[in-house]
């Protein structure tokens, strides 16, 4: 299958695309990504305009209609079996509507608290599939606003990201700690951490921690953005990792909500301890004896003081969380799970190209080619039967000098083209 990914131009879920992108991949499907962050720098640039707050939203409005029609053109160029949105992802109403008309099947993940963040409302019955991290009302409340196919699709892991790491020393002393938050500064979490900061070893990393002096000290790298990467470094070399979900509401530090953050399954696959707030939607997850769980705020630093003085709990629950991870929540699982989800809605989809494989399209050629010929396909990730246009279209996204069979197989469609082209005006 074709599957265009479109990603937000930032935010929480701009990494999760990713990691459906290479889940993708993983799966055998020939993938594009939109990379809506390259248009963000001038998105942003509009605000140093200074111009009235109503021509400000004017120039906003207008440049993410210019985006969404980057993406159609993408769309077009590319062909997709299936456009994958992500949450925030720079698609119009508009834009949607001539997807649909135009037969696009499109998707979105919404990886947001539909409580918190209710643009859905606009957004939703546009799209053909909406898969969602929550469940109680919110599926009353798309089939109340028009959505006809919509699906719970919990959030997970990319084990080739999200893994047990051999640390430097250098790591250890830069990343490492007794207790660590990594995570963007709410309210609940604001309050939550001050007793913590005051009684142990503590770092905290992640956006959005400015004006909170008492835990200034222990904030990294200014609060600036962690990549994938340092995460999973951060992961592994804290001996706590504290995964307090989110909550605007000060005054009730652990909320008890429903969805589990990507930071649960991310954690547990880099097979590291974490010690989690407990969600109503955890027990379909995770066993009670897989995570280390706590109900209250006031848990939180017995928890805390208890699992520094018991390595072996930790690395007990740390190892039976990872297998669980593993065997049921990684991004792979879940992009199998959507897409026979949409396979299951949509009879006779994916729809027949009626292209020539790869290998039809070769098999006249010397019997000593063959070889070649499979190593390529492995190594553009593409199975044996793929259409020839896939192969070629991935070759093109490919950067550095081709090799004489990469050259060759460009040559053999621009002659097929000319050929066509020389079929038809006679």
């Amino acid at each position: 299958m074709r599957v265009l990914v479109v990603l937000p131009m930032y935010g929480g879920s701009l990494p999760i695309g990713r990691y459906c992108a290479a889940a993708l991949r993983e799966l055998g499907h020939l993938v594009e990504v939109f990379e809506a962050p390259e248009f963000h720098a001038s998105y942003k640039a509009l605000k140093g305009l200074r111009v009235t707050t109503d021509r400000l939203q004017y120039l906003e409005n207008s440049y993410l209609q210019v985006v969404s029609q980057a993406v159609l053109a993408k769309t077009e160029t590319f062909e997709p079996d299936l456009l994958l949105a992500m949450a925030q992802a720079p698609l119009s109403v508009n834009a949607l509507k001539r997807l649909r008309r135009d037969g696009v099947p499109t998707a979105m993940w919404f990886v947001e608290d539909y409580k918190l963040f209710t643009y859905w409302q606009a957004y939703a019955p546009h799209y053909d599939f909406f898969a969602v991290i929550q469940k109680g009302e919110f599926p009353d409340a798309l089939r109340a606003v028009g959505v006809e196919h919509s699906l719970y699709l919990p959030l997970a892991a990319l084990p080739d990201v999200h893994k047990p790491l051999e640390l430097s020393s250098t790591e250890r002393r830069i990343f490492g700690s007794d207790v660590s938050f990594m995570g963007a500064g709410y309210p609940n979490r604001r309050l939550a951490f001050r007793d913590v900061a005051a009684r142990f070893d503590f770092k905290l990393w992640g956006t959005d921690w400015d004006g909170e002096a008492l835990l200034a000290p222990f904030v990294q790298r200014g609060g600036a953005r962690v990549s994938s990467e340092d995460c999973a470094r951060i992961y592994n070399a804290s001996k706590v990792n504290i995964n307090l979900h989110s909550s605007i509401q000060a005054d009730r530090l652990v909320s008890g909500g429903d969805f589990v953050n990507p930071r649960t399954f991310e954690i547990a696959a880099c097979g590291a301890f974490q010690l989690v707030d407990r969600r109503s939607l955890m027990a379909e997850l995770f066993a009670e004896d897989e995570l280390a769980t706590f109900d209250d705020a006031s848990q939180l630093v017995p928890r805390i003081g208890h699992f520094l003085a018991h390595p072996n709990e930790r690395e007990k629950l740390a190892r039976k969380s990872r297998t669980r991870v593993l065997a049921d929540h990684t991004y792979a699982a879940r992009m199998t799970t959507l897409l026979n989800f949409i396979a299951a809605a949509k009879p006779g989809w994916p729809r027949d190209r009626a292209g020539t494989s790869a290998a039809r399209m070769m098999a006249d050629l010397p019997p000593e080619l063959a070889g070649e010929i499979a190593a390529l396909l492995e190594r553009l990730g593409l199975p044996a039967d793929a259409a020839f246009e896939d192969v070629v279209w991935s070759l093109r996204q490919r950067q550095g000098r081709l090799d004489g069979l990469d050259a060759a197989v460009l040559f053999l469609d621009e002659w097929r083209k000319l050929y066509a082209r020389s079929t038809k005006k006679d």
